[in-house]
């Protein structure tokens, strides 16, 4: 993939879900539908594929014991990972182009939280949703990660598990701040740090996820000056930003309904993927609030 070319990745799942009426509350977030409701699930994959969608993300993202809590991870965690990779497949192999399914591994210990983050559990976290996931997904994607020991040893894992070898992508979630020279993680580590460390563990894509747009094009420039340097120019860069307001330092992200922004219409949106694919980024879709309509646009300017 060249710097030129630019591939569609779906929307937000979660706000989407509780918009078409699927049962939706906290703590289970996404999750809820995923056991009561899978039909609203296909539903919004088809609705992401006609809009251009040439990648769509298993509804994965809210089963892990943060959400779900440790009684029914440990009873229904692979059955309804599983049934998020097949309600997904199934997807995509109905389209009427070819679409790519991406298994979404989650923040295993709450969005936005690498304080929580507890290395001794990850293996046991992480396993069962790899394994359910595995034979439905063209390539995984580590999502919102606030920090990058939680990337690097979430991949150890799928790397031990994988008999076949997939594309591994890893989207890093920003520190919501126009103020901070430097773009960092939530965990405060930096941009350039997590993208060489990215590399040097094989990563095949760098996105920044789950962060308002105004943060992401420093990141993207600070991440293709790093890749340059690393001599990997070509290296894939994605972005998918969320349409909440800006969220507080101490907080969870989902961990209350937030509030849409009401300048961030899909027309609003594509003004800032235009931004970033001046800055070199190849993989474009949206995360918490941007529907549909989004992926439309940015399908019909980027096609």
């Amino acid at each position: 993939m060249n710097n030129s070319s630019v591939m569609i990745l779906d929307g937000g799942l979660g706000r989407e879900l509780k918009r078409r009426g699927a049962p939706f509350r906290q703590p289970e977030w996404s999750a809820l539908a995923m056991m009561e409701t899978p039909e609203i699930v296909r539903e919004v994959h088809d609705d992401y594929i006609k809009s251009g969608a040439k990648v769509i993300t298993t509804n994965s993202y809210a089963l892990v014991p943060f959400h779900i809590g440790d009684t029914l991870f440990e009873e229904r965690g692979f059955e309804l990972a599983k049934l998020s990779g097949e309600v997904a497949r199934q997807a995509a192999d109905e389209s009427d182009h070819e679409v790519q399914v991406a298994g979404s591994l989650p923040p295993l210990f709450g969005s936005y939280r690498a304080d929580l983050f507890q290395a001794e559990k990850v293996e046991a976290l992480a396993t069962p949703l790899i394994e359910a996931l595995s034979p439905n997904v063209d390539l995984w994607l580590s999502e919102t990660q606030s920090l990058i020991g939680e990337a690097v040893a979430v991949k150890a894992v799928v790397d031990s598990l994988s008999q076949e070898a997939k594309p591994y992508w890893v989207a890093f979630t920003l520190e919501d701040s126009l103020a901070i020279d430097e773009p960092v993680l939530r965990s405060g580590e930096t941009v350039v740090e997590a993208i060489k460390k990215m590399h040097e563990i094989g990563v095949n894509a760098v996105l920044f996820n789950c962060c308002q747009p105004e943060v992401i094009e420093k990141a993207l420039l600070a991440a293709r000056e790093t890749l340059t340097a690393l001599e990997q120019p070509d290296f894939p860069l994605g972005a998918y930003a969320n349409a909440f307001q800006p969220q507080r330092k101490d907080a969870a992200a989902n961990s209350d309904v937030s509030s849409i922004r009401d300048d961030l219409n899909p027309e609003d949106y594509l003004g800032w993927a235009k931004q970033w694919q001046q800055s070199g980024v190849n993989l474009i879709g949206g995360c918490c609030g941007i529907g549909p309509e989004h992926i439309e646009a940015l399908s019909k300017s980027f096609d």
